[in-house]
């Protein structure tokens, strides 16, 4: 027993050590992490780094969960806050922001931010809100075999991925060499969000929560998406990103603008379809309409400091966070996500989304309403889809949908 006792003593002094190191190195003297996080892979790799700040004088405690959206804003409204950090992204931010439960963050930027990149610092009239440290977006993937043998070369506008696609039909080799994630609903709303966005376009009146897609750039965007179907399966408005995914590697498209985030499914050699994952090309999502920007919009996850909680625990949580994701994270995690991190060295699987951002992608609006502007898209759309209605009419449809909920919500007289 005392042998026993003795072994599991040594083999623990390891672990001990280590979790002492870590907290040396984190440099956190007291105070308290509290964080709330969306329960993903990716930022999970982050929060177990941060949770090695722990020690006899720092508590670290993580909730991650599918609710985190439903519950952030009411658990960081408490004085004192449930919650000293807030794991957001481009969407979930704008809330708490609304409700002015976020702290600036430039202080702490400035003693402990020295490896922050310009791109991470999202700033609000000029204030530092949040810190990002991974990005999304989608662009295309390509199947490269196909076209090398038609002497296509890899498109680059969305008129040479219909072109692309018209050669491909002709030469019988597929019969929908396209598809793209329209089920009616939220992906249906994005992907007019994409298109409108590589056109320039601005969902609001300058300076308004007052609609502004029933525009000649509006009814291009919708001409563009109806003329993908053509090329497209007739279930197209039931299509998902996971049904990309099925479709594509099935073998059954050729080219999709897929998810970066679902790129180590498509590119495993070891995966479902290895010779199919080989062949694949990928490359920035395609322009539009003259225009050289990427239609994808940009997202990206990071997190926040609650407004309601001490100066102790709002600093010992900006430097947990940073130990999170320190360079070495990021490099011994190359896959788990597309890394805005200093020092990353980036695979070859995320250069879809790293081009597409270079190659001046447009962030996704983050508005408190671009969310009821998405809804209104995703519901009012499928009637033109479905050839039931002209574009003018179902963009009317959108905005004036649009303009009951945000009333609804306050955003309108």
């Amino acid at each position: 027993m005392t042998r026993l006792c003795a072994l599991a003593t040594v083999c623990l002094l390891p672990l001990i050590c280590a979790s002492n190191f870590a907290a040396a190195e984190c440099g956190i003297e007291s105070g308290s992490v509290r964080v709330l996080s969306n329960d993903i892979d990716s930022l999970g790799v982050v929060l177990n780094e941060a949770r090695q700040c722990v020690s006899d004088t720092v508590n670290v405690r993580i909730n991650r969960t599918t609710e985190h959206k439903s519950i952030q804003v009411s658990a960081l409204a408490i004085d004192p806050a449930i919650y000293s950090v807030a794991m957001v992204s481009t969407n979930t931010l704008p809330p708490l922001l609304s409700a002015g439960l976020v702290r600036p963050l430039d202080e702490y930027v400035e003693k402990y931010g020295q490896d922050l990149k310009p791109d991470q610092l999202i700033k609000i009239d000029g204030k530092t809100v949040a810190i990002a440290f991974m990005a999304n977006s989608q662009h295309l993937f390509m199947r490269g075999d196909i076209l090398s043998d038609l002497g296509i070369p890899p498109p680059k506008t969305y008129q040479e991925v219909l072109n692309a696609a018209r050669t491909i039909k002709e030469a019988g080799i597929m019969k929908y060499p396209l598809a793209a994630a329209y089920e009616a609903g939220w992906y249906l709303g994005n992907e007019f969000v994409n298109n409108y966005l590589g056109l320039g376009g601005q969902f609001f009146e300058p300076g308004s929560a007052e609609p502004s897609i029933n525009n000649p750039k509006g009814v291009q965007v919708l001409q563009l998406m109806k003329e993908m179907t053509e090329y497209m399966p007739p279930e197209y408005l039931t299509l998902t990103a996971d049904d990309l995914k099925k479709l594509y590697l099935d073998g059954k498209v050729a080219i999709i603008n897929q998810w970066g985030s679902m790129v180590n499914s498509h590119l495993d050699p070891n995966g479902a379809a290895p010779e199919i994952s080989d062949a694949t090309l990928i490359a920035p999502a395609p322009t539009l309409g003259g225009y050289d920007i990427p239609a994808a919009a940009l997202w990206w996850d990071g997190f926040t400091i609650a407004k309601n909680v001490s100066d102790e625990d709002a600093e010992a949580s900006f430097r947990a966070m940073m130990y999170g994701m320190r360079s070495s994270v990021a490099n011994e995690h190359p896959n788990a996500a597309t890394w805005l991190i200093k020092g990353y060295q980036a695979p070859e699987g995320a250069k879809g989304v790293l081009d597409t951002i270079s190659s001046g992608g447009r962030p996704y609006p983050m508005n408190p309403f671009m969310g009821i502007m998405h809804a209104a898209l995703g519901s009012e759309l499928t009637d033109f889809m479905q050839g039931r209605e002209s574009a003018e009419q179902a963009l009317a449809d959108v905005e004036a949908a649009y303009r009951t909920s945000a009333r609804a919500s306050g955003f309108l007289d």
